[in-house]
């Protein structure tokens, strides 16, 4: 789904909200609360165009709005929707909607979602749509790409989720468990590589996904480790031209383990991945293409709140394809610095510069008609309003 009636779409959900209730309530009794930010970036890049964009001659293509509505017609119940204004280069310049969802709570051991739900994989991916609650401009490309963050914040179906306490000795365990449908349009950042081949996948793909998340409150302050596993098989039509044929990957597993630890104004955190898949590309009277994957992924990360409106850090950003002939396509590292100022609760910016090495994550061969360089170093801006 991606553009759609926004005025029409909250009048559905606030007619949801009156009819669970049972009641003619007011807006206050439906504790009606409505938030969202905006922001504008600036990209500027050495030797490499970056997502799109012209950024090798500086580039503002890089604009983001939300709003999200949500209500509360009964203690335990929440229901809620958020959409989304995005441009990146030719990425996007339309709205989506980012989540759509029902949350009914039983007590802290029990509650569920229904609707297109955040999927709860890995360490950072459900707060990927909230830029003022982090730090960075960029997450770390090398398990959360940009351009992949339409195609991996939501699925369509639902969550469990809790916590289970284990003593006073062990702390505590949330757990998330989810399933639905996984759909990726046609034009989505995540399937860039295949247009650069001059492949389309003109409906887009979709699947069954399902998978969980585990993570744990260490009995020392501050301290949590996670582990989460996501199973995903995409599919749909592929087109070169006016040939079609099929796209298809057999079911995956992605897995992620991820770590943090905040101690008075310093946080540390880091995360691993690995994805290994072999997908299929079947036309008509032609061989089989098979297109294997066998990424790897890490980060590290570090935060220092220098004072109560600037925060400083560093991160460094690793990814390999295994299955990628050597070369500076085959991987990418990348070291940032960043920095954010907040002006106040409502206005903050933030700075960041990145060291790339590799052009395996977010450099497409069709937006550098003079070939990849092996090397990019990457200044960003963004300044954000929130509401």
């Amino acid at each position: 789904m991606r553009r759609f009636p926004i005025a029409a779409t909250l009048a559905i959900f606030i007619c949801l909200c009156r009819g669970a209730s049972g009641l003619a309530q007011s807006m206050d009794d439906l504790n009606l609360q409505i938030h969202g930010y905006a922001t504008q970036g600036f990209i500027y890049s050495t030797n490499n165009n970056w997502d799109t964009t012209d950024s090798t001659d500086g580039s503002a293509a890089w604009t983001e709005a939300v709003v999200n509505v949500s209500a509360q017609p009964e203690p335990k119940l929440r229901i809620g929707v958020q959409a989304r204004y995005f441009l990146l280069g030719n990425y996007e310049n339309d709205i989506d909607l980012d989540w759509a969802q029902a949350d009914y709570k039983v007590n802290e051991k029990f509650g569920f979602r229904v609707g297109k739900v955040k999927t709860p994989a890995g360490m950072l991916n459900e707060i990927q749509d909230i830029d003022p609650a982090y730090l960075w401009i960029l997450l770390p490309q090398s398990i959360y790409p940009l351009a992949s963050r339409n195609s991996t914040l939501a699925h369509y179906g639902g969550v469990v989720y809790g916590s289970l306490p284990l003593g006073e000795s062990l702390g505590k365990v949330e757990y998330r468990a989810y399933g639905g449908q996984r759909v990726v349009s046609g034009d989505d950042g995540y399937l860039q590589p295949f247009r650069d081949e001059g492949l389309t996948l003109p409906n887009g793909i979709t699947g069954r996904v399902f998978g969980g998340t585990l993570i744990w409150d260490i009995p020392i302050q501050g301290l949590t480790a996670g582990a989460s596993i996501d199973s995903e098989a995409p599919s749909g039509n592929i087109a070169a031209g006016s040939y079609v044929g099929t796209f298809s990957t057999p079911r995956f597993y992605p897995a992620y383990f991820f770590g943090r630890y905040e101690r008075r104004k310093a946080t540390f955190a880091g995360e691993y991945s690995r994805l290994a898949v072999r997908a299929l590309v079947q036309f008509p009277g032609a061989p089989p293409d098979y297109i294997p994957t066998d990424q790897r992924s890490f980060y590290a990360m570090a935060s220092y709140k220098l004072s109560e409106k600037l925060t400083a850090g560093m991160y460094y950003s690793n990814s390999i394809n295994m299955q990628v002939p050597v070369s500076s396509a085959r991987f990418q590292k990348d070291w940032a610095l960043s920095a954010r100022y907040d002006f106040n609760p409502f206005l903050y910016a933030k700075v960041e510069q990145h060291f790339v090495d590799g052009t395996e994550i977010g450099f497409s061969s069709s937006d550098n008609a003079g070939g990849l360089q092996p090397s990019t170093r990457m200044t960003l801006l963004k300044l954000g309003v929130t509401f």
